[in-house]
């Protein structure tokens, strides 16, 4: 069964309308056909009036929907199930809210990571919600290396409410795994692809989110704090995170024209999770594309532009 949103309410009241007219139909033999298509039609209009004037905040909410598929699910549908998950950071333990390996894009090798969210109760908590411990950085970058050592690119797939905060993660270094990480990612030779696929907060989505190409799907955000952490910050209560997300310019059209994403992957006209096939199918063509461009440069030339890239986010020329 589909989960709604407040503001999706007036899509479920049409879908269900269809559903029992098209049940009255099959029940009594009367052709309901016209009066179908004339709901279908009614909830195609109601569907874009809604998402052609989404807020910051429904973006957020569209973001975290529990319909939404997670990283697994795109790189499988990427690579046809052929990826092999690789494990550990080979000093503490296996990080299962990072996961990683090979697998075949279009019969070509890829080095595939991510965050994990895990898709119920039972494996959001086996995954500890997405939020890596400092082993499932350390194990990124022994993957990234692994990827740079055979001459691999590197996908990743950033979706993270932020690093994990425990006592015990900054006991084993979470700050320095993190800052490790951006130093390394900076200096790889090989091509390096970042996309959000639904939150990327803080340093939690840096960790792994320097690249040559960084991009966002639309209906996702990229902040360093979540709108709710930033309401309660400065107005002490989470009663303000709509107006903390207007004001955090989070969403993907506001990071692409502020210059520090290249490039918004369109999603399915409800969101990715309404049309997920299709949503795989963007993001899979849009990486073959982005490879393409990238390959055409040398390794040199790659770190170069990477490095400037990111030097020049947040330079003011007034």
């Amino acid at each position: 069964m589909s989960t709604y949103l407040d503001f999706e309410e007036p899509l479920k009241a049409l879908e269900e309308q269809i559903e029992q007219t098209r049940e009255i139909g099959n029940s009594t033999g009367v052709d309901m056909s016209d009066k179908i298509r004339d709901l279908e039609e009614a909830l195609t209009k109601k569907t874009k009036e809604i998402f052609s004037k989404l807020t910051p905040w429904q973006r957020v909410q569209l973001s975290r929907h529990p319909d939404r598929p997670y990283t697994l699910a795109y790189i499988n549908a990427i690579t046809g199930f052929s990826f092999q998950e690789l494990h550990g950071d080979r000093t503490v333990r296996d990080d299962k809210a990072m996961i990683g390996g090979f697998g075949l894009l279009d019969g070509r090798t890829v080095m595939f990571i991510g965050q994990q969210k895990g898709i119920n109760t039972k494996m959001r908590q086996y995954r500890n919600f997405g939020m890596p411990n400092p082993e499932g950085y350390r194990k990124a970058l022994r993957l990234m290396k692994l990827a740079e050592k055979f001459n691999k690119p590197i996908v990743t797939f950033i979706d993270t409410p932020g690093a994990f905060p425990g006592l015990e993660a900054e006991e084993r270094g979470q700050g320095e795994a993190i800052a490790r990480n951006i130093y390394e990612m900076m200096q790889l030779k090989v091509p390096v692809i970042c996309i959000i696929i639904g939150e990327g907060a803080s340093g939690g989505a840096l960790g792994i989110g320097v690249g040559d190409k960084v991009v966002m799907m639309e209906n996702t955000w990229y902040s360093v704090i979540s709108p709710e952490s930033c309401s309660s910050i400065l107005w002490r209560s989470w009663e303000f995170k709509e107006k903390a997300a207007e004001a955090l310019k989070l969403t993907s059209s506001d990071m692409k024209r502020l210059k520090l994403v290249d490039d918004v992957i369109e999603e399915p006209l409800a969101g990715a999770h309404r049309d997920q096939e299709a949503s795989f199918q963007n993001v899979k063509d849009k990486i073959i594309q982005y490879l393409s461009e990238l390959d055409a440069k040398k390794p040199e030339q790659r770190v170069e532009e990477r490095i400037e890239k990111f030097n020049s986010m947040g330079v003011w020329n007034g």
